[in-house]
């Protein structure tokens, strides 16, 4: 059989063109983002084997939240739509604080584009209403968990809660400075928001027509919420004039004072120097930590402009919580009070605390007139090598701050000083299980 009758039905071949032919459009690849695709995700291999959210989920997975699951209204054989874990909530939030991440809106993004948090989702989505909401709900609970973590690391011999110190950091409140305002500024708002809600009751009365019944409602509403502001701006402004009354009756401090203003959205923030010598609306935020460790051993908030008086209350907390107080204590020279340091000297206390350089020159650790025991024995440990040395271990609490100002603490978003220790004690929170972690696996 010849090669034409074997291979006939095969299409004939066209020549190959020449050099001088013209070149039609390049076929290319274009990318098509509006298909959908299916993928197969291995969710344990998002993140490494040591990352840090890892060890926080160790620490979450094992913990006694009986108190948050009793409140979930979803139960078994019930109607109701069972809502996103505690443990998980509680995950996600101590994460996103090392993280710099404290907005419920940005955390609840996260969870969908992130793939650290999207591992610790697990699948489960995440509202930030509730996001937000479990925050500022639970700061009972984070000082529970701060405590018994404190008291695991005290047991296990990683740090010593024989020699504790003491320092306080301002964080920016979120009341603006221009919600300030004077006694007669805060009369006539008053004035004018009740003036607002008693008119709006009488025009609901007289006219009940349901299709402007909401808008009035709401805005009675907004009015009884701006009365009720400019009224717990006038409490705090007479809480003001009170510790200034005490204060001039101790003798004063030889200024003249301001006229006292109060925020009328923030009524418990106070206006505060800060690190930079400015002034602005501000929380402070006093940290107890062992000493010569990162770690927080409780907090406490406030709104005291100044750290002087502040160490006793502190330690009368801790001993409260604890059942006895610490041998040594070490604060800086910004909370020497003679009263508190009689005080400890009685309660068997040694303090750590520079004494003031006076301006004519006159050695600080020589006893003065009018000294008690307690300040003679004092400036005495203070004019030692050994108590000198025993002070420098105090600087070292100074890098917590420094970590919170890294994951974005310089001004807080909720108001009052009971959400703003909400916060606070996230952040002490999570530098403690990734400092114990360290000290661990040191």
């Amino acid at each position: 059989m010849c090669g034409d009758e074997l291979f006939g039905e095969l299409p004939e071949q066209t020549k190959p063109q020449s050099d001088a032919a013209p070149l039609g459009a390049p076929r290319l690849r274009e990318p098509a983002r509006d298909q959908i695709e299916l993928r197969s995700v291995d969710i344990d291999s998002l993140i490494g084997a040591d990352h840090r959210a890892r060890v926080i989920w160790d620490y979450v997975k094992d913990l006694d939240l009986r108190e948050l699951e009793d409140r979930i209204k979803a139960r078994e054989h019930r109607p109701g739509h069972p809502p996103a874990s505690p443990r998980l909530v509680l995950a996600l939030w101590l994460y996103a604080t090392s993280d710099g991440i404290g907005s419920a809106r940005a955390l609840a993004r996260q969870c969908t584009t992130d793939d650290v948090y999207r591992w610790l989702c697990g699948g489960v989505s995440v509202n930030y209403h509730s996001l937000a909401d479990f925050r500022v709900g639970c700061a009972d609970l984070l000082d529970r968990l701060l405590s018994e973590h404190l008291a695991a690391l005290a047991k296990t011999g990683l740090v010593d809660l024989e020699t504790l110190a003491q320092d306080g950091v301002r964080i920016r409140a979120n009341a603006g400075a221009g919600s300030f305002r004077r006694e007669a500024t805060l009369d006539r708002q008053l004035a004018l928001a009740q003036a607002v809600v008693e008119e709006l009751k009488h025009e609901t009365d007289a006219d009940p027509a349901a299709s402007n019944q909401r808008i009035r409602a709401a805005k009675e509403r907004a009015a009884r919420e701006r009365s009720a502001r400019v009224q717990a701006a006038k409490a705090a402004l007479a809480e003001i004039k009170r510790k200034r009354q005490d204060l001039d009756d101790k003798g004063g401090n030889g200024k003249k004072p301001k006229e006292p203003r109060a925020s009328t959205t923030d009524p418990q923030a106070r206006v505060m120097k800060m690190a930079d010598a400015g002034f602005r609306p501000a929380y402070n935020v006093q940290v107890l930590s062992p000493a010569g460790e990162t770690i927080v051993a409780a907090i406490k908030v406030g709104n005291n402009g100044s750290d002087r008086g502040l160490m006793r209350p502190m330690a009368e907390d801790w001993a409260a919580r604890n059942g006895q107080l610490p041998k040594r204590y070490l604060i800086d020279g910004g909370f020497c009070s003679a009263e508190d340091i009689e005080w400890a000297h009685e309660q068997e206390v040694a303090v750590y605390c520079p004494p003031t350089h006076s301006k004519g020159g006159v050695d600080p650790y020589l006893p003065r007139r009018g000294d008690g025991a307690g300040v003679i024995a004092w400036r005495q440990r203070m004019a030692s090598e050994a108590g000198k040395a025993q002070y420098k271990v105090r600087t070292i609490c100074e890098c917590i701050h420094a970590r919170w100002r890294n994951w974005d603490l310089r001004q807080v978003t909720v108001r009052g000083i009971e959400k703003v220790r909400a916060v606070a004690l996230w952040y002490a929170l999570a530098n403690n299980i990734l400092q114990g972690h360290r000290l661990a696996t040191a």
